[in-house]
């Protein structure tokens, strides 16, 4: 039987009083005891909602749960409703989420969100206001606010309206430490619109229309524009290094190489939340940040993870072609396709694609042919993995429908390219062959707007492609091709660009795509086709050796050859250039007139520019020290209908006849003023030799001297030579050869 101790326990307690303060649990108490959460991060406001009475607010939080839930986890519990002492609700609410994270997104994506046609919710975290209120910036008292007077802002898109009438365009040049905007005038010295010192620190960029001039700075980018060019917005993200507009110019992209650290005061725009991001999406109009990213490659992925970039991408988010839809590639996995303006992940879920490697939208929203619903495109690549095939596939947006797909094979990579109405497709597949020592290009083309979306395999080409361009508007393209090896080497390698165009076809249709012409042993690296189509620019750019410039008309009026009867191109070359060191070439809107410069920052010979009209005739050649950029201002989209164009077209020779003698007018006024100018010179110096000779009048008439200083030396002489004079005989002798003969004697 084991023996009791229990008379021992009592014992030793009678003996001594058991004392609970002298024990020492605090390694017990910091190991389990409950950690509360402190703070109010997990807590929004939300503002803007409807007075109700007790008996209309549960359906009123029944219908802010589903927007809730949408963006985080909210019970119907932890929202907090206040009532005032008519019994209906004070129009905002407290919330609770399930974590500090969650409260974030519903303050990024709820606010502004329309709850209906009258109430809009406004969301701010909690943490915020108290903050706000402790620095003194929200008065306990309220005051109304003040309106302030209207005053009509300047119009942004005046520079289409060109005070000469000619319809001339805009280009900006960065030159040294200035960046001047001014009016093209062909030939003569351009027209300065507005130059300043520091106007920028790195770079310039146009808005996609034209409407903002973007400078970017140490602090930031501002957005410059209209008559005055004053700044009409600041987006404060520092050590910006680039920036990306949507198509319609409504949100920018900006990124640093350096992560944003927001101070322990705050900044002005910036959250705690865009701490450590390196991409900042903004709204242009009212400055505001949508949403913040990381670095993929720093970050490890999205909210939602991804494989590790090769490379690094820009731009690395890509906007639909109507602003409603910004995505951005997760590699190897995904895509997220976020919906603006609220910048929530469409069904709160990536796009699964495996190994998806590059994907791009469709610059236009197409009327494709049998669908009723036209909806945004995009299209994407996947390689090769195991035994699946690579797939190039079309997916429509938002319903996420697959439009079409394709699949290829003995793939080494893939480009896309897409023509600027969306009407075609060209992927170029660069295939090996099975024991990958040989290589060649096949260009499959998808017919976007067509029923069912067909593909046609255009030419099996064994070169090396190294540039793809399609005609803007248009169904014709260029290929640069090249006999080397892919990769840099010490000298330039030889290519050949060949010319496609479509067959002649009576149908609704674009006949099948044919080869049109090939030109050899070229140094050309660079396609640079007119924005209004027809013309295009074959270049070599980057090359100390070579810099020629080729203009082509793919409509030549002249006579066609027999063999291209049956195709919709006649190519002719116009004229051929040379600007040494040419690093960039860039048309007008316009498609009237051609820019190429060498940059400073790409080399520092003969740094300047050249402008060409579209037939290649050079108009005007400046050199100029330290010049960086230049960049034709963009024009937003004709508002005129396609049967207006039609029409003009249809009468461009009577209208060339008026623009023909508006320019004789302007060359005959332009000598007309030379003349002028020095009639007037020749005037002016008719005056002042008038108001010198009176000067001098005077001064002889003060001083008593003649009037005529020479006519009376003349007469003092002729006084001198009326006296009598000495006769001098002269006698002169002349000698006259009269024959002349020369005898040899031997």
């Amino acid at each position: 039987m084991a023996p009791s101790f229990d008379h021992l326990r009592e014992a030793d307690l009678d003996e001594e009083e058991f004392d609970e303060d002298e024990i020492d649990i605090s390694d017990l108490r910091e190991r389990y005891e409950v950690q509360l959460e402190q703070g109010y991060d997990t807590f929004v406001v939300i503002d803007g909602l409807p007075a109700v009475t007790e008996e209309q607010k549960p359906r009123l939080i029944k219908f802010l749960m589903k927007k809730f839930n949408a963006v985080g986890t909210a019970r119907e519990d932890s929202i907090f409703m206040p009532f005032g002492d008519d019994g209906k609700s004070l129009r905002f609410a407290f919330v609770e989420f399930s974590t500090a994270s969650e409260a974030a997104a519903a303050v990024r994506q709820l606010d502004q969100a329309p709850l209906d046609k009258k109430h809009t919710l406004r969301v701010n975290k909690l943490t915020d206001i108290e903050r706000y209120g402790r620095e003194g910036r929200i008065d306990d008292n309220f005051v109304p606010p003040e309106i302030e007077e209207f005053t009509p802002k300047e119009h942004l898109k005046s520079f289409l309206k060109d005070p000469s009438g000619r319809g001339r365009d805009q280009f900006v040049m960065y030159r040294g430490d200035n960046v001047g905007v001014f009016w093209n005038n062909e030939k003569d010295t351009p027209e300065n619109v507005v130059d300043r010192n520091h106007w920028t620190e790195t770079f310039v960029q146009w808005s996609p229309m034209g409407t903002y001039l973007t400078s970017v700075h140490q602090q930031g980018v501002q957005l410059w524009g209209g008559p005055s060019w004053k700044s009409l917005q600041k987006l404060p993200h520092p050590f910006v290094n680039l920036v990306a507009f949507s198509p319609n110019e409504n949100y920018i992209v900006t990124w640093s190489a350096r992560p944003i650290s927001v101070p322990d005061e705050g900044h002005p725009v910036l959250s705690l939340d865009d701490d450590g991001k390196n991409y900042v999406i903004w709204d242009v109009v009212t400055g505001k940040p949508l949403r913040s990213f990381a670095n993929l490659d720093t970050a490890g992925g999205d909210d939602h993870g991804a494989a590790k970039q090769r490379k690094f991408p820009w731009p690395a988010f890509k906007w639909s072609a109507d602003d409603k839809y910004v995505a951005r590639l997760n590699q190897g996995s995904s895509i997220s396709v976020y919906e603006l303006p609220r910048m929530n992940l469409l069904d709160r879920t990536t796009i699964k694609i495996d190994g998806v490697m590059d994907f791009d939208w469709a610059p236009s929203t197409p009327r494709r042919d049998g669908v009723k619903q036209y909806e945004q495109l995009f299209c994407y690549w996947t390689p090769e993995i195991g035994s699946n095939p690579a797939k190039v596939g079309l997916m429509s947006i938002p319903s996420k429908e697959i439009v079409r797909t394709l699949n290829l094979f003995n793939v080494s990579d893939v480009k896309l390219h897409w023509q600027s109405d969306a009407t075609y497709l060209c992927v170029k597949v660069d295939r090996h062959s099975k024991s990958k020592k040989s290589q060649n290009t096949t260009l499959e083309i998808f017919r976007v707007k067509e029923k069912g979306v067909p593909v046609e395999v255009v030419d099996t080409i064994k070169d090396t492609v190294i540039n793809f361009a399609w005609e803007p508007k248009g169904d014709r393209f260029v290929i640069i091709t090249t006999t080397e090896p892919p990769g840099p080497t010490a000298v330039p390698p030889k290519t050949s660009v060949a010319f496609f165009c479509p067959e002649k076809n009576k149908g609704p249709t674009a006949g099948n795509f044919k080869h049109l012409r090939t030109l050899d042993k070229k140094n050309s690296n660079a396609i640079y086709w007119s924005p209004k189509g027809r013309f295009v620019v074959i270049a070599t750019v980057h090359n100390q050796q070579s810099s020629d410039l080729d203009f082509f008309d793919l409509d030549f009026e002249g006579e066609k050859p027999e063999a291209e009867k049956d195709l919709t191109a006649n190519l002719q070359l116009m004229n051929t250039a040379d600007h040494y060191g040419v690093t960039d070439v860039e048309w007008d809107p316009s498609g009237r007139f051609v820019a190429t410069w060498a940059s400073a920052w790409k080399h520092a010979m003969e740094n300047g520019y050249h402008i060409y009209d579209f037939k290649g005739e050079q108009l005007r050649e400046e050199g100029l020290e330290k010049f960086k950029q230049f960049a034709w201002r963009p024009r937003p989209p004709t508002l005129l209908t396609k049967e207006e164009q039609k029409q003009i077209r249809k009468n461009l020779r009577e209208y060339s006849r008026v623009f023909e003698q508006e320019d004789a007018d302007r060359g005959a006024s332009a000598d007309l003023a030379v003349v002028e100018a020095r009639r007037r010179l020749l005037d002016e110096w008719h005056a002042w030799r008038e108001q010198i000779e009176a000067e001098v009048k005077e001064e002889r008439e003060a001083y008593g001297l003649p009037q005529d200083p020479v006519a009376e030396l003349l007469k003092a002489k002729a006084a001198s030579l009326e006296g009598p004079q000495e006769e001098t005989l002269v006698e002169e002798i002349v000698e006259e050869v009269l024959e002349e003969s020369e005898e040899i004697i031997s």
